[in-house]
């Protein structure tokens, strides 16, 4: 009787402690499925790719559901064990830190509630069938093992409530715009530098306009809905739409809802690769906004980059613009002074010089406010107010975005979506950087599909031209920038690896001297180790 009451009550322990764990990894399951954009398919890549079958948590439920099974291991002991691992793992669920936590959404709520009610549907099942607490205790240790796997059933579940949903926010969407017919909608694509170039646009048209844009990374085409119903009011007089995409027709589809009458295509390059596979898809892509505008729209595209400059535009009239590729553009921006207060600039264009200084740095950012400047000019912005508003425009944060430190170290933090010419051009700025030692932390690019090697070892290469120190974070392109380090002659005692950032931050404080400069080159989210 003793012996059953002791059974009983670790088996209760048991359940409490793998039920808790399981909540735990539920959520980071989740966080997971919330990065690939709820995609099953995305989803299933990234844990084929990431070794996420072997971490922690599933070896440990699997050692704790063995144990438990072996029937010459007294359950009594079985159990204890049990009930360590699992606690083990719920406390280091719990005390560990993402760089981009879960966000609780209506849509995360329900996948919470469908997935709980088929875990529970499964511990209750094997109580009716087998009218024994522990082996009851003991399935939901064996959930933790497949708690990704439930996860997806939940989502496909859902898919027919999702969609009803998102169908009655679209047109919902829909009936407010139609509502607003003088609104001038702008549409901001490319491979990099949307997101700089519609921050930029937004103030220097919030000059003379009320103007409205998508917020964030709200680049997707129920991230711009979502806009149109939260943001979006009567009384706005342009609304400026970031577009993102990750296939072939994701821009046509937000076009669909918005109509724009202006589009601006910042660059077309080798970004995305994974899903595009090609760079041609990746300028059919960025060239739906382009398509999409009306006979007297306007497209602004960017000829420093050549699958942008080759591509023609016969539906709408086309402004080009450039800061390298100058030959066929119609808008051209010199750089005359970089600074770390910022940089002064001209642009040329249509029989005119315009002359501006701004806190920025970068030739990337002198590109993305020559769109934006073209854009007010076409829209009456007097050339004061835009020199102005040029003058105030503050650094966005993570994309080259300078400060000095108290300790008087100068930091660039480029740390939001690295890419190939990005990348360049943030090493270049550092090269600038004559005071001290130039550090460059970096864990390489990522979604270059079968370029991720090549392209990742040129930025080693490049890396070693440019930067004193190079400290490369984690493992996923740390063999390939070292062979680029390599071919670029880097002094090994200048090369350091670190297994995370917290690393990198340590492997700094001991280098680091007042006028040094440290360069953040991207910043992996949690869906890469």
């Amino acid at each position: 009787m003793q012996s059953y009451e002791i059974i009983l009550g670790m088996s209760i322990a048991m359940m409490v402690v793998s039920l808790l764990s399981l909540y735990f990894n539920m959520r980071r399951d989740l966080m997971m499925l919330q990065q690939n954009s709820y995609m099953n398919n995305r989803y299933v890549r990234w844990f084929n790719q990431s070794g996420e079958s072997t971490n922690y948590i599933r070896i440990g439920a699997c050692i704790a559901t063995f144990f438990c099974l072996m029937s010459h291991v007294p359950k009594t002991i079985a159990a204890g064990c049990a009930i360590l691992l699992m606690a083990w793992i719920a406390i280091s669920l719990l005390r560990r830190k993402y760089k981009k936590p879960l966000v609780v959404t209506k849509r995360v709520t329900r996948l919470m509630s469908v997935i709980a009610l088929l875990d529970v549907a499964f511990v209750g099942v094997t109580y009716l069938v087998s009218k024994d607490f522990y082996y009851t205790a003991v399935v939901a240790t064996a959930l933790n093992i497949v708690s990704p796997l439930v996860m997806l059933i939940a989502n496909i579940l859902l898919r027919p409530v999702e969609k009803h949903i998102n169908n009655g926010f679209y047109k919902d969407a829909q009936s407010r715009l139609r509502s607003m017919p003088d609104l001038k909608i702008i549409g901001v694509t490319g491979s990099y530098g949307k997101t700089s170039t519609k921050t930029y646009l937004h103030r220097i048209l919030s000059e003379k306009y009320d103007v409205v844009m998508t917020p964030g990374n709200f680049n997707t085409t129920l991230g711009v809905v979502r806009t149109v119903r939260e943001h979006l009011k009567p009384y706005n007089e342009v609304f400026i739409v970031e577009m993102g995409a990750k296939q072939v027709g994701d821009i046509k589809e937000i076009c669909d809802l918005v109509h724009p009458s202006i589009g601006i295509v910042t660059a077309v390059g080798e970004q995305h690769l994974e899903s595009f596979k090609t760079v041609e898809n990746v300028q059919r892509t960025k060239f739906e906004l382009i398509d999409a505008l009306p006979e007297d729209g306007l497209a602004i595209v960017n000829n420093d980059f050549a699958p942008a400059a080759s591509r023609k535009v016969e539906n709408t009239k086309c402004l080009r613009y450039a800061v390298q590729n100058v030959e066929n553009a119609d808008y051209v921006a010199t750089i005359k002074e970089v600074s770390p207060r910022g940089t002064t600039f001209v642009i040329a264009g249509e029989g005119k010089e315009y002359t501006f200084s701004t806190r920025l740095v970068g030739e990337c950012n002198v590109s993305n406010l020559m769109a934006a400047v073209i854009v007010a000019l076409k829209l009456n912005v007097p050339e004061e107010k835009i020199a102005y508003a040029i003058s105030k425009i503050e650094q966005v944060e993570h994309r080259l975005n300078m400060k000095l430190t108290a300790g008087g170290v100068t930091i660039i933090d480029d740390a939001y979506n690295s890419n190939p010419t990005g990348s360049k051009m943030a090493l270049d700025v550092l090269s600038m950087m004559t005071q001290g030692k130039r550090i460059v932390v970096t864990p390489g690019m990522v979604e270059l599909g079968e370029k991720q090697f090549e392209l990742n070892k040129e930025l080693g290469r490049y890396a070693a031209s440019r930067a004193d120190i190079i400290i490369v974070v984690g493992q996923y392109n740390k063999d390939a920038i070292s062979e680029g380090l390599a071919e670029g002659e880097a002094a090994e005692d200048k090369v350091y690896f670190a297994t995370t950032f917290n690393d990198a931050q340590q492997i700094l404080a001991k280098i680091l001297e007042r006028g040094d400069t440290v360069l953040y080159e991207n910043d992996l989210p949690d869906t890469f180790k």
